[in-house]
């Protein structure tokens, strides 16, 4: 068994649901920035439907992931970002049902059989962006587009820090063997 390593960042989302195109565009825009200023060694970027077996192949054995994705609360303040941090085993309970998604099954329901298979991330922290339309189409509406450069800015700080962490460290903190 080996412990965590890396980092990998997943844009959930569908790219012609308007808004929920928001994870893939994030994901698009940090590839385009690779160039410039590349992401610390063993930091992956993937795009994902928020299928739970593609989601879980993507952050099994990784130390840091993180998840960015659009949420439609029902009073939405488009463009406005959330931030929050996950430890092994402490997602929220899954959506209720009637819940509107275009994902099948929620982040949460993925984490939650992820942790019961023990494939689940290690560290997750993850974004969700409030949309205003999820209807069929593509591209993002002006407030949810606005959000994007600060968004990834925000990511790529917080993959840098992690980077310092660990090599600093020479281990990521709480990180669990597999």
């Amino acid at each position: 068994m080996k412990p965590l390593a890396g980092t990998a960042v997943i844009g959930i989302g569908n790219e012609f649901r308007r808004d929920d195109g928001l994870g893939w565009a994030a994901i698009a825009l940090l590839r385009a920035r690779k160039a410039q200023r590349a992401l610390p060694p063993g930091t992956e970027l993937a795009q994902c439907d928020g299928d739970p077996g593609r989601l879980i192949s993507i952050w099994e054995g990784k130390a840091l992931t993180f998840v960015v994705d659009a949420c439609f609360p029902p009073a939405a303040q488009p463009g406005r970002t959330h931030r929050w941090c996950v430890s092994p085993g402490g997602m929220p309970h899954p959506a209720a049902a009637g819940r509107q998604s275009t994902h099948g099954l929620g982040l949460a329901e993925a984490v939650c059989l992820a942790d019961r298979v023990g494939r689940g991330p290690g560290r997750l922290i993850v974004y969700a962006v409030e949309g205003a339309d999820r209807s069929l189409g593509t591209g993002l509406t002006p407030a949810v587009a606005a959000a994007l450069p600060l968004l990834t800015l925000r990511i790529e700080a917080d993959v840098r820090r992690h980077d310092e962490r660990t090599r600093r460290t020479g281990f990521e903190p709480r990180s669990r063997e597999v």
